[in-house]
């Protein structure tokens, strides 16, 4: 491999530090300095990667996603580039009609907000006679016709699952929305992919996610979870016969449940994916709760207009337990905590941990003011997924009416945290929502919904959320590449720094000399993996 030498730029150092040019050799990071003096060291054969006037990143790593799964929503019945109810009859409908021999129709990528109340029915999808079951966009919920229903003996009288609801008629009539653990009920007949339909979709995805400068990620559930299938043996293969190029940590499922005694089982698997150099398990993710638009959040004060505070999935006395003895067999606990109760008990279970596993705790939509200092006083890291910090339908219409106005001003709360001193990586928790961590970047700094989204034409959407907690570029930036390979223990990758891996990232243009307001407009235009170039515009 020659050296490369890439100039014609900026590049992006640190908070208001920034270079001219860099030079690759073996695959690392050789030199960083000026052009004259780079272009000194490098060989006489060198090939140089003109910037154009972009800026050069460290590679974007996602501390929070899910690309197998997003591989294979994106080979079916795939919703998420479609809005409302017409569009997804006719996406749906045209599936049908292309797959006439699929025995069920099954996908997923709808958005609750393009419903009344944020719930599809079953009679929308009652024009096929084949079983229908489509994967709410984050995750938390499942739409299915009649049909399904039928196949899976849910009736007035079924009862609902410890973890989930199944929402009903006024008559009790189950409606067709499966919300968490309720998933199971349908999502479990589904036809199950191959290995090979597995293998396919990491690749897929690795592509697609190569398109948008990340070049490693941590999965945030690796196991089987709502009808989902575990992934870890398609990762230590891909990674075995070098398929797998970006650099992963696999979060092991905890299942909620069971209690400590999984806990031998998780370091036998830990230890199946022990001597790959592009995937360990060495992380355990841990839901702690669901969401705040079907009232899963947990919340310490009752839903304003339904009542109830949500469910916490784990008994927080157990919980402080479990983590303990994941922390002494040296795991990482990377926790979902949407609401400000579950964030404080995932907290709680970090008291006396060891700061070094880099524990962290994503999401984080509504935080308790009380809990902000506590996350940089016990060493925990705050993962980010910034795109859900604007004002959009399901923000406005399905979220703050049901929190009230003094919790609806604790979301997201980037800069309390930051001047708390906390630590942050971030991600998408794609497929959930957009995979580009530009677009993350955007509202971490504007709080507005990014040009071009599903959601840039609501109303308000240009309204900045709660403008107090953006974010300058530097540190959103700063999140997604140094903050997130920390939290992946990935510490040769993350900076632009001597003798750091040349995992890098080309852009189109310099986003801190655009305006703020432009940032989505900004492209991935070359990404490199160890100094190959894996995607180029």
């Amino acid at each position: 491999m020659s050296d490369l030498v890439f100039r014609g730029g900026r590049v992006f150092l640190a908070a208001g530090a920034f270079a001219e040019a860099v030079l690759v050799r073996g695959g690392r990071i050789a030199a960083v300095g000026s052009e004259a003096d780079v272009s000194r060291l490098a060989s006489a054969g060198h090939e140089t990667v003109d910037l154009g006037g972009g800026l050069l990143t460290p590679g974007f790593t996602d501390a929070h996603i899910h690309p197998v799964q997003a591989g294979l929503e994106r080979a079916k019945c795939d919703l998420a580039e479609e809005y409302g109810l017409d569009e997804y009859v006719a996406r749906i409908a045209a599936y049908a009609e292309a797959n006439p021999g699929h025995e069920w129709i099954d996908g997923g990528g709808w958005d609750m907000a393009a419903f009344p109340g944020g719930l599809p029915h079953r009679s929308q999808l009652d024009f096929l006679d084949r079983p229908v079951y489509l994967i709410q966009r984050d995750h938390h919920a499942a739409w299915v016709n009649t049909r399904a229903l039928e196949l899976a003996g849910i009736t007035r009288d079924t009862p609902d699952p410890a973890d989930g609801r199944i929402e009903r008629d006024p008559d009790g009539t189950p409606s067709g929305v499966l919300h968490e653990g309720a998933m199971d009920l349908v999502g479990l007949l589904t036809p199950r992919p191959t290995a090979r339909d597995m293998h396919d979709a990491l690749l897929e995805a690795q592509s697609y996610l190569f398109s948008k400068g990340i070049t490693g990620w941590q999965d945030a559930i690796v196991g089987s979870y709502a009808g989902s299938d575990d992934q870890l043996p398609t990762y230590v293969s891909a990674a075995a016969s070098g398929a797998l190029k970006a650099r992963v940590v696999g979060a092991l499922w905890w299942d909620r449940t069971r209690g400590a005694e999984q806990i031998p089982e998780l370091v036998e698997r830990r230890a199946s994916a022990a001597g790959l150099e592009r995937f360990r398990a060495t992380s355990i993710k841990i839901m702690q709760d669901g969401i705040a638009e079907n009232f899963t959040a947990a919340v310490i004060e009752p839903y304003c207009r339904c009542g109830g505070t949500g469910l916490s999935y784990v008994d927080p006395e157990l919980l402080k337990g479990y983590v303990a003895e994941l922390d002494r067999h040296g795991f990482q606990v990377h926790f979902h905590a949407i609401g400000e109760r579950a964030v404080r008990e995932a907290l709680d279970s970090f008291e006396g941990s060891d700061p070094a596993n880099r524990h962290h705790i994503a999401h984080l939509q509504i935080i308790e003011p009380s809990d902000v200092p506590r996350f940089a006083r016990l060493g925990v890291t705050a993962n980010l997924q910034p795109l859900w910090a604007t004002h959009h339908a399901q923000m406005d219409e399905l979220t703050i009416p049901f929190l009230g106005e003094e919790r609806s001003s604790w979301q997201y709360p980037f800069a309390d945290l930051q001047r708390a001193g906390a630590r942050f990586c971030a991600g998408s928790d794609w497929p959930v929502s957009n995979a580009d961590p530009i677009q993350g970047m955007h509202v971490a700094v504007n709080r507005t919904e990014p040009g071009g989204s599903v959601h840039a034409g609501y109303p308000t959407a240009q309204t900045p959320f709660l403008p107090g907690q953006r974010l300058d570029l530097a540190t959103a930036l700063t999140a997604y590449t140094a903050g997130s390979a920390w939290i992946n223990h990935d510490d040769e990758a993350g900076s632009i720094t001597p003798g750091n891996r040349a995992d890098l990232v080309v852009l189109d243009r310099d986003p801190f000399t655009e305006p703020q307001a432009d940032i989505w407009r900004t492209e991935v235009a070359m990404t490199f993996v160890g100094g190959e170039q894996v995607y180029r515009r």
